[in-house]
């Protein structure tokens, strides 16, 4: 299973979560609503979820292997740091 196309929709600056990807899978399948939230420890990505009962929520799908995990996570740090590096203001030289 290949990755085939990430699209990122970047979110208001204030506020942890910095962004929601949209990922497509063989020009097949898409997953929405995967979050770029700034934690802790940096920037990290959750999966969609659902909130159930008294505030757990619980991933609607993820992937069942670290290896695909980190493929995801890799493709979509990529599109999301493009995006950054084409909003950046230019800096002039003097």
């Amino acid at each position: 299973m290949e990755i085939t196309d990430v699209r990122i929709r970047k979110i208001n600056d204030e506020g942890k979560m910095k962004a929601v990807a949209s990922v497509t899978f063989d020009d097949e399948f898409v997953v929405h609503d995967i979050k770029i939230i700034d934690g802790q420890n940096g920037l990290f990505v959750a999966m969609p979820s659902r909130k159930m009962g008294e505030g757990d929520f619980r991933d609607i799908a993820h992937p069942l292997v670290s290896e695909m995990r980190n493929k995801i996570k890799d493709a979509i740090f990529s599109a999301y740091d493009k995006l950054q590096d084409e909003e950046a203001p230019a800096v002039e030289a003097e």
